[in-house]
């Protein structure tokens, strides 16, 4: 990841976010792909919600076209 690259401290709490995001509350949303935007980072993790453990469908920048970034 470029991140890591250039702050190995921020690209570990990207990690952290991203790992806490996905193990909360999966009963929030009732279709399989759920979608989590992470506290103090510009992310959207989206993630199936019915695979055990969660699996991590894909993980954007907000900047971006979503709908063409999410094309599941």
């Amino acid at each position: 990841m470029w991140i890591a690259e250039d702050n190995p401290a921020a690209a570990e709490a990207l990690l952290t976010a991203a790992m806490a995001a996905a193990h909360r509350k999966l009963e929030l949303a009732p279709a399989r792909s759920r979608f989590w935007s992470l506290r103090g980072f510009p992310y959207l993790l989206v993630y199936d919600a019915e695979a055990e453990p969660p699996i991590i469908l894909r993980f954007v920048h907000q900047s971006r076209d979503l709908p063409a970034a999410l094309d599941l």
